[in-house]
């Protein structure tokens, strides 16, 4: 199943009445709740996802500021979004997709078989005319059943190893990755042997690039065919957009949802500044 779906596709797909679960999942670092917007107008029949507290869980500084949820709190989340088995889903937001993609992964990753992100999200589909409604949505209650989230996903020890079997992208814009300011976390730099990609460069207009274009900008960073590659951000939401990316351009993109914020406040773990990716960890 192709992860985007066009706003004119996805108007096709409503319009044909197919059961589509549509997740509304602003969320930016600056404005981490997206609740208001959303009630000022969203896709009609959207449900507001709280990224921060159903597409995480939160603990101790040393797990970052967006471990993933357990599969009981995901699952919780997901039927009172109102998921059933076979439902098609499909998430948005208004940045590019950076947050939905983390719904994206989660729930791929945890069973779901159908989710999609909306390509362009929420300014894609008001270009098309298409309408919004708002207010809230409550659905009644699902029964999806998920799973545990095992598979594309890379800890700590994976991250610091990572360079010497692979290539270990860093996808936080450059000025971060070089360790030339960090607003969020308590040092700066990056993960020793780690590549930027920032993910910007995937996206134009707030669409994704073509599987091409994709491809090329992955290759340049050392992600060729047949290299194990994994994705870190500041705190393993943008990562998911990075595995996102990959699924449409053929690459196989493992998630290191600890990302630097768990990295950087765990103690003893080496940290790399500059432009080029420095020293592989021990």
């Amino acid at each position: 199943m192709h992860p985007l779906i066009s706003a004119r596709e996805l108007a096709a797909l409503l319009n044909r009445g197919a059961t589509v679960r549509l997740l509304d999942v602003r969320w930016r670092l600056d404005r981490p709740d997206g609740r208001a917007e959303y009630l000022e107008g969203h896709l009609p029949g959207a449900v507001y996802v709280d990224l921060d507290h159903e597409l995480a869980s939160h603990g101790r500084p040393e797990d970052g500021r967006h471990p993933l949820p357990t599969r009981d709190a995901l699952e919780r989340a997901a039927r009172r979004w109102g998921l059933r088995d076979g439902d098609t889903v499909v998430a948005y937001d208004d940045a590019g997709g950076l947050a939905a993609a983390r719904a994206w992964w989660l729930l791929s990753h945890a069973g779901v078989a159908d989710v999609r992100v909306l390509d362009g999200g929420l300014s894609a589909w008001t270009r098309e005319g298409l309408p919004l409604e708002a207010g809230d949505v409550e659905p009644e209650p699902g029964d999806v059943v998920l799973h545990d989230v095992t598979e594309g996903v890379a800890g700590i020890e994976d991250a610091a190893a990572w360079p010497g079997r692979g290539v270990l992208l860093d996808v936080r814009a450059a000025e971060r990755y070089r360790g030339e300011v960090e607003p969020l976390d308590p040092i700066a730099g990056h993960i020793p042997g780690a590549v930027n990609l920032p993910i910007s460069t995937l996206l134009a207009d707030g669409l994704l690039r073509s599987p091409d274009e994709l491809r090329a900008a992955f290759e340049a960073a050392g992600a060729t065919p047949g290299t194990p590659v994994a994705a870190y951000c500041g705190s393993g939401i943008t990562a998911a957009h990075a595995a996102l990316a990959g699924v449409v351009a053929g690459i196989d993109v493992t998630v290191y949802p600890g990302s630097w914020s768990q990295w950087s406040n765990t103690p003893g773990r080496p940290v790399a500044t500059g432009a080029e990716p420095g020293e592989l960890s021990a």
